[in-house]
């Protein structure tokens, strides 16, 4: 008899909390900026959730008692993991684009997420979670304190009440209402303003004109296709440079492409901008998984492009090692 109550409270648990996958998913990247490091949290929540279902008694909604699991998870998480940024938060761009590139292979860089994992299932909210996850602003969320970061997030991507985030948290509904003012007071130096982040009625052409340019390797393309001021960076590397003429040197210097063809661009969606897996053409001819790109556009062009060398974040966009 015990195994059968057991199987309804194992079925129930999945029948109702599965739904929250994603949100949960969405919202430990955000508090870690990191996909592998989301994932671990994702599956450390379900499973204190499902040990504590037996004595979940409803006080509050099963979505805000996941949310303090995943939250409580990602805090301890965060005391010992450094801050994710992007090499743009680290210094200035590089005033010589053709100078060897400056490592950071020790820095934990923000990694991309692939829209697939923390889409939402309500179309009228999906505007909202993208905006929630773009890369910019997950990078700005780096900043905050954890705490701060945390009632951020709850309050202002997720919704939840002042006093369904003092439950969480374990304390005071004014507490929370401080830790938000300084928070919006300290994003809004870093986050990305909201007239930036409407997608150009024309984006679908500078898109192809971006590929053309890459796929054919024709610098002049490149350099044409970026806005004058536009940002192109490439962790995990420090180096970073502004400017459409310093990303055509840039990547006239640095890029083991020499030729149309070497260079293959494949579409993808990340933190709910467009993005490109690059594949590169090695010396037997096989294009191979190079890096992944996260593209930002504006009206006059590409005016922001994050070019990952992790080659271990191709599988989790749907995409081979090798074409």
């Amino acid at each position: 008899m015990s195994v059968v109550v057991e199987q309804t409270t194992d079925q129930d648990f999945a029948r109702l909390a599965d739904p929250y996958r994603r949100e949960l998913y969405a919202h430990c990247y955000r508090m870690l900026g990191s996909v592998h490091d989301a994932e671990d949290l994702v599956q450390e929540t379900y499973l204190r959730a499902w040990k504590a279902y037996d004595g979940f008694e409803g006080r509050s909604s099963l979505r805000t008692w996941l949310h303090r699991i995943a939250t409580t998870a990602c805090l301890t998480a965060l005391e010992r993991r450094r801050r994710r940024p992007l090499p743009t938060g680290l210094g200035g761009p590089a005033a010589d684009p053709s100078a060897e590139l400056a490592d950071g292979s020790e820095v934990p860089w923000l990694e991309p997420v692939p829209d697939s994992l923390v889409g939402a299932d309500d179309p009228g909210s999906v505007v909202d979670t993208r905006t929630g996850v773009r890369l910019a602003l997950v990078a700005a969320l780096q900043y905050l304190q954890p705490r701060q970061r945390a009632v951020l997030v709850l309050r202002d991507v997720l919704r939840l009440s002042a006093a369904e985030v003092a439950d969480i948290l374990e304390t005071s509904v004014p507490a929370v209402n401080s830790l938000l003012q300084r928070a919006r007071a300290q994003l809004a130096r870093n986050a990305p303003v909201e007239e930036e982040i409407v997608e150009p009625a024309d984006a679908k052409a500078i898109l192809a004109r971006y590929v053309a340019a890459f796929e054919t390797y024709d610098v002049s393309a490149i350099t044409a296709v970026f806005t004058e001021d536009a940002v192109f960076e490439m962790p995990p590397f420090r180096t970073w440079v502004q400017g459409a003429a310093h990303i055509a040197e840039l990547i006239s210097v640095h890029c083991p492409a020499t030729a149309a063809g070497d260079m293959v661009l494949l579409p993808v969606e990340a933190n709910g901008q467009h993005g490109f897996g690059l594949y590169m053409r090695d010396g037997q001819g096989v294009h191979r998984a190079f890096g992944l790109q996260v593209l930002d556009l504006a009206p006059e062009g590409v005016r922001h492009t994050a070019m990952f060398f992790d080659t271990s974040l191709f599988p989790r966009f749907g995409l081979p090692d090798r074409l």
